[in-house]
């Protein structure tokens, strides 16, 4: 008998670490519960070797958007490697974090001043403790829009209504373990409304904005406007959320691409190709209160984060990899609108061109998503709804993509009119994940 021992470690994992593992997004459950590779042995480029040295072509997270070199890029690595050599860690600081704000701050030039993290949650909660040290001590609420971490400040969007943020991450997210003094402190808005964002300003003491500035449709010229007169109007401490948007079609942010510049600006994910290494960027009268407050912590630190980040910046820049990621993501949204056209399916496309996505405008969505994973992986290709490109897809593996899908939509289009969708799925339908607003 031949064991899964992809299968069976996941299954052991989920009795001793809550949920099975660190981060949601990663869980099997979300993609295709009992069959998705939960574990990974080896990743180079664009492909993933599972526990049972299954190789697979990732055409989903790629590192949840981390790896935009693609994975294991070998220069990023050395110049690891070769610092990790010399000492990750002392009783001093490391030169790099120097070296790196400096490489930052050229990128950003309206910026003045930079504080490092390894995650994105400690990155957006270091944003909002200066933010508000900087803020009007009688506005210290913020409007939020979109996605920024699991901190106590974010969650409590949800404490005086669990519905609060259902469009932003997960529908009723409970916020159990909250402290309730937070209630009333963070109000979410609809990306692009512009009316919803001018009320709460005007009726919630709003001291700071923070925003994602892209996900699934890009701002209106109007809603990029009304953020300047709202910021100016109010003496609104503005923070733009680019973790994710960050590198992608810019070097440096989204908000460049749109002519709208922040007080901070929080860069993650693709910063470190896969290593941990976050930035909280931002101007001197703002970043300058974080010595009014205490942020610090051992392991922001480490040699290594930002190591990787100015190899991977350096590389970024001599390749372009910004035009080559929009350039590949553009094609990818034309051939899904062409195929969706061919089988008249009502398909819907989205995303910044980093960061295709699509859903069906069908009661079956979740279903059509679980029957394409699961197609998916019979040709051994990782896929969901949505496709962290990098620059190693290539048009080989595209290709075999595309193929795959026609004769999935063919099959979607065939439940459409009237095929029952359930006889065509293997075992339970995908767990819900991320919905946001943008």
């Amino acid at each position: 008998m031949v064991r899964n021992k992809t299968q069976t470690t996941w299954k052991k994992a989920k009795k001793i670490i809550p949920g099975g593992n660190m981060l949601l997004s990663k869980r099997p459950e979300i993609f295709l519960p009992n069959k998705w590779p939960a574990y990974f042995k080896k990743a180079k480029n664009c492909f993933v070797t599972d526990l049972d040295n299954k190789t697979f072509l990732d055409m989903s997270l790629m590192g949840v958007g981390t790896c935009v070199l693609g994975y294991a890029n070998k220069l990023v690595d050395k110049a690891v490697s070769d610092n990790i050599k010399k000492g990750n860690m002392s009783s001093l600081n490391c030169e790099e974090e120097y070296l790196l704000s400096k490489r930052l701050l050229k990128i950003n030039k309206w910026a003045d001043m930079v504080k490092f993290a390894r995650t994105g949650g400690e990155a957006n909660a270091i944003a909002i403790r200066i933010a508000r040290a900087a803020a009007n001590p009688k506005k210290q609420n913020v409007a939020i829009c979109g996605y920024h971490g699991w901190h106590d400040w974010y969650l409590s969007a949800n404490i005086k209504n669990k519905k609060n943020l259902d469009q932003h991450l997960l529908s009723g997210l409970s916020t159990q373990g909250v402290p309730n003094n937070l209630k009333g402190t963070v109000y979410p808005f609809s990306f692009n409304n512009i009316e919803e964002l001018t009320k709460i300003i005007k009726t919630k003491n709003i001291g700071i904005v923070k925003m994602e500035v892209f996900r699934s449709n890009p701002p209106t010229k109007q809603f990029i406007e009304a953020i300047k007169y709202l910021k100016n109007k109010h003496k609104l401490i503005l923070i733009f959320d680019e973790c994710t948007s960050g590198f992608r079609e810019t070097f440096g942010g989204l908000h460049k691409k749109f002519n709208i510049f922040p007080d901070i600006c929080i860069y993650g994910k693709a910063m470190g190709n896969g290593y941990g290494i976050t930035a909280v960027v931002g101007k001197r009268n703002i970043m300058d209160n974080a010595q009014k407050t205490f942020i610090s912590s051992t392991f922001w630190t480490e040699r290594v984060g930002p190591t990787a980040a100015l190899k991977t910046l350096e590389i970024m820049e001599k390749t372009k990899s910004w035009e080559i990621i929009s350039k590949k993501g553009k094609m990818f949204k034309q051939n899904l609108i062409k195929l969706g056209q061919k089988y008249s399916l009502p398909l819907n496309v989205f995303g910044s061109d980093g960061i295709p996505s699509f859903s069906f405008e069908s009661k079956d969505n979740l279903k059509y998503k679980t029957l394409i994973t699961q197609e998916m992986l019979k040709s051994n290709i990782l896929a969901s709804n949505v496709i962290y490109i990098s620059v190693k897809h290539e048009l080989k593996g595209f290709n075999l993509y595309f193929d795959c899908l026609e004769k999935i939509f063919k099959k979607i289009a065939e439940c459409e009119d009237g095929r029952k969708i359930s006889k065509l799925l293997e075992g339970p339908v995908c767990h819900t994940t991320f919905q946001r607003l943008n």
